[in-house]
């Protein structure tokens, strides 16, 4: 048997245990990373064997390599489109980050019927740090193993890692130039039928509303996302988007369950003067309004933009509509929480905003 380096102690572990345990941790590094053996003892030998912290090093390091070529130049200078893309595809290999891994499967008590959702401005407009930003959102795309997922603030590159890391899900772009939207589906669970994108006429910030039509266990859903215009001087847009979105909400078919997420901007007094139709829910509302949920822009708890001022709102938010004819399941909010609060280790978090996450149980 190979002798251990350092000096053991009656208490420490047989050589044969640790040998058998080391073994297995690389075995399931090179699963999760999609890498060999040799790698894998590598990255966790770096990092006093453990998993989380080896992982991490791992995704930081191909990540790195990806984008600090184009991101070291003056944040104010947006690198061509041509070069991050380039460097994108030439840099990465396909890693399904999101597959059935140790560290992937969802909680033993969490029903597979029910139907997961997570929604988050990832503030792709941000470059500094981004490269650890979008493994952060991409750890949590591990951690929570969301159905659905919709995305506000996409540039190109960060698409290109995501459809390079998350390959167990079909990502719906909503535009190709400058920061737009995007949806992810997990295609073992969601059944994708076709997207549209639908325009705002008198948007000044390049907005749309992107939206879906899957099935998901059988239930037909349209799932809709969207950014909408920004800053308190343009409520009038805000307002005029909003109405777009409730419209087409109310005119979904009745066998249909729909689902809106997204970067609204809004304020309360705003959603009162367009109303919500009959039948359309607010999810933070029917869930009580939970006061751990409520600020999802919050640069009291949030430091990654510097502001003179505190603002704590409700920025982000998940509207529901269930399907309303006889004998089809009626979807219903069960669970919301806020993710994205813990701070990665170059000091900042995942994005100015947390991203909401939602489960919804058919009843």
């Amino acid at each position: 048997t190979t002798k251990m380096a350092s000096t053991s102690n009656s208490e420490s572990p047989s050589v044969s245990d640790v040998e058998k345990s080391r073994s297995g941790l690389c075995e399931e590094f090179a699963t999760i990373t999609g890498t060999d053996s040799a790698v894998a003892q590598c990255y966790l030998a770096e990092n006093d064997w453990e998993m989380e912290r080896a992982i991490n090093s791992f995704f930081e390091a191909d990540m790195e390599r990806i984008f600090e070529e184009d991101f070291q130049e003056s944040d104010s200078v947006p690198p061509s489109r041509k070069n991050l893309q380039r460097s994108v595809s030439e840099n990465m290999s396909s890693i399904d980050l999101t597959g059935d891994s140790p560290v992937a499967r969802k909680p033993p008590d969490e029903d597979d019927g029910k139907l997961s959702l997570i929604s988050w401005n990832v503030d792709g407009l941000d470059t500094d740090n981004l490269a650890e930003r979008a493994r952060g959102l991409c750890s949590y795309l591990v951690l929570y193993t969301p159905d659905v997922v919709f995305l506000q603030e996409l540039i190109p590159p960060y698409v290109q890692y995501l459809k390079k890391r998350a390959v167990s899900y079909l990502i719906i772009e909503g535009g190709e130039e400058a920061y737009f939207t995007g949806m992810m589906l997990k295609k073992s669970r969601v059944k994708f039928l076709e997207s549209e994108i639908v325009t705002y006429p008198t948007t000044q910030m390049m907005r749309n509303l992107l939206v879906a039509q899957v099935t998901f266990k059988g239930q037909k859903l349209c799932l809709m996302t969207s950014h909408l215009e920004s800053c308190k001087g343009h409520a009038q847009e805000r307002m005029k988007q909003l109405h777009t979105v409730m419209q087409r909400m109310k005119d979904a078919p009745d066998d249909v369950t729909v689902l809106f997420g997204g970067d609204t901007n809004l304020r309360d007094t705003e959603v009162a003067k367009v109303g919500l139709p009959s039948g359309v829910c607010d999810v933070w509302e029917r869930l009580g309004k939970q006061e751990h949920c409520r600020y999802t822009w919050d640069t009291k708890a949030n430091n990654n933009k510097t502001v003179p001022f505190v603002s704590r709102c409700r920025f982000d938010r998940v509207y529901l509509r269930p399907a309303s004819k006889e004998g089809v399941p009626r979807l219903a909010p069960d669970h919301m929480a806020l993710i994205g609060l813990e701070k990665l280790d170059c000091g900042r978090y995942t994005s100015d905003h947390w991203g909401i996450y939602c489960s919804f149980t058919a009843g």
